[in-house]
């Protein structure tokens, strides 16, 4: 059978497609080596990496200083900066957005403080001002820009929307994907921030080494994001781990035991109370103590029901309390013990209040890897105007 141009052309096309997946993710790399990881013959992976860089998709690596004698072999590596990615995390009291390029590292990071009673369009308008700090900060053009993730509170529609709950003063109105699609030409996706916080640990927190994670976010608020066989599930209508919304799981008023320890000021703010509870409780108070017994009580039966479901290898003990979590994970292990069939690991995440806009720019990342550069490269030197 002919070959076609149209068929040659997309040989090419999945040739380079080859060599940048050769490229990512690993240090600067020679022909010969790219050419081992790709399967492609040498003079193939030569004449196509000469075209990547061309295009802008890879460039030449520095060789080391102090390196071999004569002239060394050329290295090439991804070109991270090509593109760049958005992860907004749009909480109830903060707006953090993360620039990072297509490699995840960080370019820039901005939090802001939120009114937590602001109405849906002063909260977009603030999240406004923060990405154009972020993006003018670095000199970025909205062409630059090939994906964006918002996180939000509360279960997020097909549509993008909250439209079952959340704390925020009329989000279920909100939305956030038609209002910065019309600042960016390119995605625009929105997730819950539990399940961006649960792609987080499996990314860069601790978590990395497992595919069937629960995550926990544990403050003022309570809530689960959920990972199977690697994957994040959402549920039919994106309300997968919403198990607090269940009274007898008891989630919703579990913080209470905090707030109403013995000794705490009534005019105490929840937030400033709980951290008094917890370093009263490390230092050995005996009313702290009970108070996060209570606490880790009440936290377990929905843990453990969780658990019981799915069976996870780790649960990550993350959100603001996880600052405090070397005196909440011994209580709370305990009380998982008496209702779990198989105890999972418990861990504490690294990542504090970053976890969602982390989450949310591996997600970004993902939709630029499947978008653009898992069907085809495209016209690579676009984005760089």
């Amino acid at each position: 059978m002919a070959t076609t141009g149209t068929d040659m052309s997309r040989v090419r096309e999945m040739n380079q497609l080859s060599i940048v997946g050769a490229l990512r993710g690993n240090p600067p790399s020679t022909v010969t080596e790219l050419a081992s990881r790709s399967g492609l013959s040498r003079p193939a992976v030569d004449v196509l990496v000469q075209s990547l860089v061309a295009h802008g998709w890879a460039e030449v690596a520095k060789p080391a200083a102090g390196g071999v004698v004569g002239r060394p072999a050329r290295r090439y590596r991804f070109r991270a900066t090509a593109g760049h990615v958005l992860g907004i995390d749009i909480g109830v009291h903060k707006i953090l957005v993360v620039l990072s390029d297509l490699e995840g590292n960080p370019v820039r990071t901005v939090r802001r403080p939120a009114d937590p009673e602001a109405a849906p369009e002063e909260r977009l308008a603030a999240v406004d001002r923060v990405v154009d700090e972020v993006t003018a900060g670095a000199g970025m053009v909205p062409a630059g820009i090939w994906a964006v993730t918002v996180g939000v509170t509360g279960p997020v529609d097909g549509s993008g929307r909250t439209s079952l709950s959340s704390p925020l003063p009329g989000w279920s109105e909100a939305d956030p994907a038609a209002h910065l699609g019309a600042r960016f030409p390119c995605p625009v996706l929105v997730e819950n921030d539990c399940k961006l916080a649960a792609v987080a640990e499996r990314w860069r927190g601790v978590a990395q080494d497992a595919d069937d994670i629960v995550y926990l976010l544990a403050g003022l608020r309570t809530g689960a994001g959920l990972i199977l066989d690697g994957t994040l599930r959402r549920g039919h209508g994106g309300a997968a781990g919403e198990i607090g919304a269940l009274k007898a799981v008891r989630w919703l008023t579990a913080p209470d035991h905090l707030q109403t320890c013995p000794g705490m000021p009534s005019a105490t703010a929840a937030g400033e109370a709980a951290a008094r509870v917890f370093r009263a409780a490390r230092e050995g108070d005996r009313a702290a103590r009970t108070a996060v017994r209570r606490y880790t009580r009440d936290l377990a039966v929905g843990v453990a029901a969780l658990v019981l479901a799915l069976d996870p290898q780790v649960v990550v003990y993350g959100g603001g309390f996880s600052r405090s979590a070397d005196v909440v994970l011994g209580p709370l292990r305990r009380e998982l013990a008496k209702h779990c069939l198989r105890m999972p690991e418990l861990r504490a995440s690294t990542l504090g209040d970053e976890s969602v806009a982390l989450g949310a720019v591996r997600l970004a990342l993902d939709e630029v890897d499947s978008r653009l550069l898992s069907d085809r490269l495209g016209a690579p030197t676009a984005p760089r105007r």
